[in-house]
C-alpha cells in the first residue's frame, strides 16, 4: 500500500470512529429493549450514519490529498486552487449551504490539509502512524498541525451554524463530533509520540 492509499484508508477509519463515538453517546430508547429485532434497525441506522458522515468528512480531505499529490507532481498551484474553489462552491451549493464565509473557511481548512498531506505523501513509513511520525518528528509539531486544523474546522462549524441558526439538534451533533475528533487526535498523539 502506498502513502496515498494509507492516508485515504486512515481518514475513512477516522470518520467511522468519530461517527461511532457520536452514536454511542446517545442513550438507547425504551424501544431497543421492548421490540425484538430493534438491533437490526439500529445497525442499519448506524451504517447509514457512518456512510453519510464519511461522505461529508472525506470530501475536503479527498480534494486536499489529491491536490497535494498533484502539487508534488508539479501541477500549477494556482490552477489547483481554482479547481478546489470551484469544487467547494459546487459542493456547498449542492448541500444548500453556500456562503462566502463558509467557502473561505473550507478553503482555509483545505489549505491546512494540503500542507499536512504533502508532508505525509513525502514521508517514509509502513503505516499511517509511521508517516505522521516521519513527517512531523515531534509531538509539538504534530500538535501545532492539529491546533490549526481544529481552528479551521471550528470556523467551518460556526459558518454552518450561521446559515442553520435555528437548528439546535445540528449544534448538539456538531459539538459531539468535535469532541470525538479531539479524542481521536489525542489517541493518535499517544500512539505515536
Amino acid at each position: 500500500m502506498d502513502n496515498y492509499e494509507m492516508i485515504i484508508a486512515a481518514e475513512r477509519q477516522f470518520a467511522r470512529e468519530v461517527t461511532l463515538g457520536v452514536i454511542v453517546q446517545r442513550p438507547l430508547s425504551v424501544w431497543h429493549y421492548l421490540l425484538p429485532g430493534m438491533f437490526i434497525i439500529d445497525f442499519l441506522r448506524r451504517t447509514s450514519a457512518i456512510s453519510r458522515y464519511t461522505k461529508y468528512f472525506m470530501f475536503p480531505r479527498q480534494l486536499s490529498v489529491d491536490a497535494a499529490r498533484h502539487l508534488l507532481q508539479g501541477y500549477d498551484e494556482s490552477a489547483e486552487k481554482s479547481r478546489i474553489a470551484a469544487e467547494i462552491e459546487k459542493w456547498l451549493n449542492s448541500l444548500h449551504l453556500y456562503s462566502t464565509r463558509l467557502a473561505k473557511a473550507q478553503q482555509y481548512a483545505i489549505d491546512v490539509l494540503i500542507d499536512h498531506y504533502t508532508k505525509l505523501l513525502s514521508a517514509e513509513g509502513g503505516s499511517h502512524l509511521e508517516l505522521i511520525e516521519d513527517a512531523y518528528g515531534s509531538r509539538e509539531a504534530y500538535e501545532a498541525y492539529v491546533l490549526r486544523l481544529t481552528s479551521a474546522e471550528t470556523d467551518i462549524d460556526q459558518a454552518i451554524l450561521e446559515i442553520k441558526s435555528s437548528d439546535e439538534k445540528l449544534k448538539d451533533k456538531m459539538q459531539l463530533e468535535a469532541q470525538q475528533i479531539e479524542l481521536r487526535h489525542k489517541t493518535i498523539l499517544e500512539n505515536i509520540f
